[in-house]
């Protein structure tokens, strides 16, 4: 599985994860000029944006280790211009990390790291 294709799976997994657990996916791949958003999930407290981060192994950590100081600051800022685009008030935000560690042989392995950043 090319990197692109892998990152496509990761997404439908932490996708489908996150609306197992009650969530409502409100965007996915959202892009402006900036970046881009992996996913927009909300429930009734708090609309959350989730980075999803897969990987095949664990030699250069895990999947959420990836997520760089310099990432977080992107995705805080990408927020924001989607906030602005929203005509309802969004009072409640956080900022979680969806890691999907997909090795050959067994299953996924999905961990939801929410408010993490």
């Amino acid at each position: 599985m090319d990197k692109k294709a892998l990152g496509a799976y990761g997404e439908t997994l932490a996708a489908q994860y996150l609306l197992d657990t009650g969530m409502q996916i409100v965007a996915r791949n959202w892009r402006c000029r900036y970046g881009e958003l992996d996913l927009i999930a909300r429930d009734e407290r708090v609309t959350a944006f989730v980075e999803v981060k897969t990987r095949t192994g664990l030699g250069y950590g895990t999947p959420a280790e990836s997520v760089t100081f310099a990432k977080r600051r992107r995705i805080r800022q990408l927020a924001l211009f989607w906030l602005h685009e929203q005509e309802q008030p969004w009072r409640h935000v956080r900022f979680d990390v969806v890691s999907v560690l997909v090795t050959r042989g067994h299953r996924p392995v999905i961990d939801h790291l929410p408010g993490v950043f």
